[in-house]
């Protein structure tokens, strides 16, 4: 048994070392957004991607219930603050793990617990989650100016560590891109 914990051990630890390199893929189509219902919503009404064109996106998928999740707000927020005005937008969209975890009530008093200013969408039926091809929390998707995922990020995030780094260089490099959708 010794002998096969310590492969597992070393592919476990590869996988994490590397996993943006993993996670990135050929850019697609970002999936539009599954709720359209106001009460869906917190802190903004429905939004589509249509709308957000022109503008470089960074969803949040995220549970309440995920101390990764919650443990990465304060990186998120300086993310928004920072890179916010020169056109990043920040939408949450929170995905339940748990039956408890689907009371829109409850997700809305999270989201004021936890100061979340930007828009959620409450995702209760996974809808959005399985549209994402999604298996993470929390898991961070870059989305370019066209509407198209650029990068996908897994796992809690915190200020100076490499994975913020990759993350707020990949946000900077579609800044940079300039130009709106064509």
């Amino acid at each position: 048994m010794r002998t096969t914990t310590l492969p597992c051990l070393a592919a476990c630890l590869f996988a994490w070392a590397y996993a943006p390199a993993i996670l990135a893929a050929e850019p697609r189509d970002a999936p539009e957004f599954t709720e359209t219902a106001p009460a869906a919503w917190i802190n903004s009404p429905p939004l589509h991607l249509a709308g957000l064109r022109g503008k470089v996106v960074l969803i949040d998928v995220w549970t309440f219930e995920c101390w990764n999740c919650y443990r990465s707000f304060p990186w998120l927020k300086s993310v928004e603050a920072r890179f916010g005005p020169e056109g990043l937008v920040v939408v949450g969209v929170h995905s339940p793990e748990f039956d408890r975890e689907r009371d829109p009530a409850s997700v809305a008093a999270k989201v004021h617990e936890f100061g979340l200013d930007h828009p959620v969408m409450i995702d209760k039926d996974m809808r959005y989650w399985k549209a994402l091809g999604n298996r993470f929390w929390p898991a961070f998707y870059l989305i370019d100016r066209q509407g198209r995922i650029r990068e996908r990020f897994v796992g809690e995030t915190h200020s100076g560590e490499p994975q913020a780094q990759r993350i707020e260089a990949a946000i900077a490099g579609l800044l940079a891109e300039g130009g709106a959708a064509s």
